[in-house]
């Protein structure tokens, strides 16, 4: 077993950026155990611009060249590529493997947890059918056209109206895919308007709300879609399909271990410390809650860093006694999932939210039942809430609630 100041999990966005920001502050004994052969997290697979804005003193970059300023950010920090972290145990302890040198324990004084999120494949929604080849996920997709340069189907139907699904459609038009249609079982995209319009008049893609896939024909390949609209079956020749979003954190290191995790989120539930049950551990990007945005997970990953040189010094405040954070539907989760008793501290993030289903009415924030702070809000699935957390009180607190009270 290896020991070190920091062990990061992940290397995407935020866990690139919490490295940098320690690298910086003169903390370098710090390891990234990254499992793909080169770091960088989603953006190595999404040749679409859009990158970087806001993190880097340049014009918006493409997926590619974002990863690659991120990586080379952290001049000096160890990068452990094609590194799986099979567990993780009290202690600070992290179990990994390497295909080359095998079974390997490190430690770290404090350990970030930076896993991401992946997108729930067919297998998981219950879509009947067949079994052909050309089924596949946004990330798989963009990892065939753009890290392999291959070219999966030429005719493809996308599921999911999720901004990540707008990712694939750009994706297939970099390789010469034609999508034969998105389908939406919704009355309107999830995304924010005018994508649907963008699609349809400017990608040429039709978008079919209020339809639901119902099978998947073909045999070795697959040949057609079943849909059903407005009370009706139609089939959709097409030789590929594409399933979008509905992303859930990756926690496949956490189900068995002993942080615990949060049911709303699907992520573990932290304090505004971003620390875990285990306070040895932290967490950040999109492991927290699916899913936001990479200058998001860069800027979360840039506090956690900050937090975890607080906690080195052994600076941060005690964790108990802690008031945990509750909300009522429509709301689906709110996070952090608890404040410590020392809550209205400078720097501490705002708590953020989204609801399950579409939503408008008055958003309250309320201390031991008084209202802090309500604000009007037209909400929407997939759309960030942001609720500022300054109007806590420092001190005293016996429970915090979230609510939305409809109109």
């Amino acid at each position: 077993m290896t020991a070190h100041d920091v062990v990061i999990v992940g290397g995407g966005p935020a866990g690139l950026s919490a490295a940098r920001r320690l690298a910086v502050s003169g903390i370098r004994d710090v390891i990234v155990l990254e499992r793909e052969s080169e770091a960088g997290g989603i953006p190595r697979h999404c040749g679409h611009t859009g990158f970087g804005l806001g993190q880097f003193l340049a014009l918006p970059m493409r997926g590619p060249a974002y990863a690659r300023r991120l990586v080379e950010a952290t001049h000096g920090i160890e990068i452990r590529t094609r590194t799986t972290v099979t567990g993780i145990e009290p202690g600070g302890r992290v179990h990994v493997t390497h295909p080359d040198s095998g079974p390997a324990v490190v430690s770290g004084r404090c350990v970030l947890l930076a896993t991401g999120v992946r997108e729930t494949p067919r297998s998981a929604r219950l879509v009947s059918g067949t079994r052909p080849w050309g089924v596949t996920t946004t990330g798989a997709l963009q990892q065939f056209v753009y890290l392999t340069r291959t070219k999966p189907f030429s005719r493809a139907v996308v599921v999911g109206t999720e901004l990540v699904s707008f990712s694939a459609l750009l994706t297939a038009r970099h390789a010469g895919i034609e999508i034969a249609a998105m389908l939406e079982e919704g009355e309107r995209i999830t995304a924010r308007r005018p994508g649907d319009w963008i699609a349809r008049h400017v990608l040429g893609v039709p978008v079919l709300t209020g339809t639901r896939l119902v099978a998947i024909r073909g045999l070795d390949k697959v040949a057609a879609v079943e849909i059903e609209r407005g009370g009706r079956r139609e089939t959709i020749a097409c030789d590929g399909v594409v399933f979008t979003g509905r992303f859930q954190p990756e926690t496949a290191i956490l189900k068995s271990g002993h942080i615990a995790l949060d049911p709303g989120t699907g992520g573990p539930a932290i304090d505004q410390y971003f620390r875990c049950s285990d306070l040895q551990f932290f967490a950040a990007g999109n492991l927290l809650r699916p899913v936001e945005t990479s200058g998001l997970c860069w800027a979360e990953g840039r506090v956690v860093a900050a937090n975890m040189i607080l906690s080195l010094k052994n600076r941060l405040p005690e964790a108990t006694p802690a008031v945990p954070i509750t909300h009522t539907a429509p709301l689906k989760y709110v996070y952090p999932q608890r404040f410590t008793a020392q809550m209205g501290v400078a720097g501490a993030p705002p708590l953020r939210a989204r609801v399950s289903r579409a939503a408008r009415g008055r958003l309250r924030l309320l201390v031991d039942g008084r209202e802090l702070w309500s604000h009007r809000v037209n909400l929407l699935p997939e759309r960030r809430i942001t609720i500022p957390s300054d109007r806590l009180p420092p001190v005293g607190a016996q429970s915090i609630h979230v609510e939305l009270i409809e109109d």
